[in-house]
């Protein structure tokens, strides 16, 4: 009868305890719920990836399944912009014309390929044999090797016996190469500075970067695995830059490494038209000619992305909007969306096709949250 008269009145008096509060949904749940369901979709053990947008910088950054948000991984070919930043910086600077034939920056080691520009060679234009048509290519071989250095392979590449290999500049697309490789070399010509100097006075000291740099992934990797093991990712890498050594040969093309935090600064830098904080790294007219679809525009060529069929001098372009992307073998995915503001990567260990597939799934998600902010 107590019990009967206790629960009447609870009934009559009592109420429920109060809800506890629930966190508000975070503005960007619905992208990194998208983040993890690819991941697991496709058999990734993690990923990292940020959002920045032009006015406020780094929005979102997080770390995915066994990843820290502070990973340190090889990007292969998301490199390129790197490398173009570093030649476009010497341009700004009055040390190089890249509209001139390359001879003029290299009489020294005799008179090549006089009908070739740095602007070809960094829309993948110049004639060159690229490194999907043949990616061991006798001639520019050392771009691979550690025994030597970027000029000493730079000049091999300049004076190498190609001429039977070779079409006219600016009529066909071929990816990659000897000739980013000899682009780095010329860079050290014209500047008397290294690879690794002309890097950190680019970028790591204006935009403050802790984790990042250039190495020769493909060489250490022949080195441990053969040949066979060259286009994998180094999993002999352990994500700590002072493990790897020296670079007197990094791979111009495809040799940096960074973290997510590091990257986030260049893509900032790119939408700020050249700026890192208050320092300027590129002037706007660089960064906007890098972005121009020049093989569109120069004769009509296409690139070997069917999402971005354009290319400018590192990256790929988009021909429908302002949309940008430097894919990388390995999976890494930045991309600039410059009409919304924003850009965004991912990095990850995998390949190329999956990085093109992370983004064509998860672009959509970012978009919605940016149109909505």
């Amino acid at each position: 009868m107590r019990l009967l008269i206790l629960s009447l009145a609870c009934i009559l008096g009592c109420s429920d305890p109060e809800p506890e509060p629930q966190p508000e949904p975070g503005e960007f749940d619905a992208f990194d719920r998208e983040v993890e369901t690819f991941l697991a979709d496709n058999g990734l053990a993690g990923a990292t990836a940020f959002i920045v947008t032009k006015d406020e910088g780094v929005v979102h950054m997080r770390g995915y399944g066994a990843f820290d948000v502070d990973r340190v991984m090889f990007l292969a070919s998301s490199s390129k912009i790197l490398s173009v930043g570093i030649l476009m910086r010497l341009a700004d600077q009055g040390l190089i014309d890249i509209d001139e034939p390359i001879s003029d920056y290299l009489g020294d080691w005799g008179m090549y390929k006089t009908n070739i520009t740095v602007a070809q060679m960094l829309s993948n234009s110049s004639g060159m044999v690229g490194i999907l048509d043949d990616p061991m290519y006798g001639p520019y071989l050392c771009m691979f090797l550690d025994g030597n250095t970027l000029l000493e392979c730079g000049e091999a590449i300049y004076t190498a016996d190609d001429t039977a290999d070779l079409i006219p500049p600016d009529t066909e697309f071929h990816y990659g190469g000897g000739q980013w490789q000899l682009a780095g070399a010329i860079a050290e010509v014209v500047s008397g500075k290294s690879w690794a100097e002309l890097f950190a006075e680019t970028y790591g000291q204006p935009c403050a970067l802790t984790s990042s740099g250039f190495y020769n992934p493909i060489a250490r990797n022949i080195t441990e695995a053969g040949v066979d093991g060259a286009r994998l990712y180094p999993t002999w890498f352990n994500g700590d830059p002072a493990s790897l050594g020296p670079a007197p040969n990094p791979s111009i093309e495809g040799g940096a490494y960074a973290n997510a935090a590091d990257y986030a600064q260049i893509l900032w830098m790119h939408l700020r038209e050249g700026t890192c904080g208050d320092a300027r790294v590129l002037s706007a007219e660089a960064v906007a000619r890098m972005q121009e679809d020049r093989i569109g525009e120069v004769y009509g060529g296409k690139s070997l992305d069917p999402t971005m069929p354009g290319y400018g001098m590192g990256w790929f372009r988009d021909r429908t909007r302002h949309v940008v992307g430097d894919p990388g073998a390995w999976g890494a995915m930045p991309w600039l969306d410059v009409d919304r503001g924003y850009g965004a990567m991912f990095i990850i260990e995998d390949e190329a096709v999956v990085g093109v597939q992370m983004r064509l799934a998860i672009q959509p998600v970012i978009e919605e949250i940016i149109d909505a902010r």
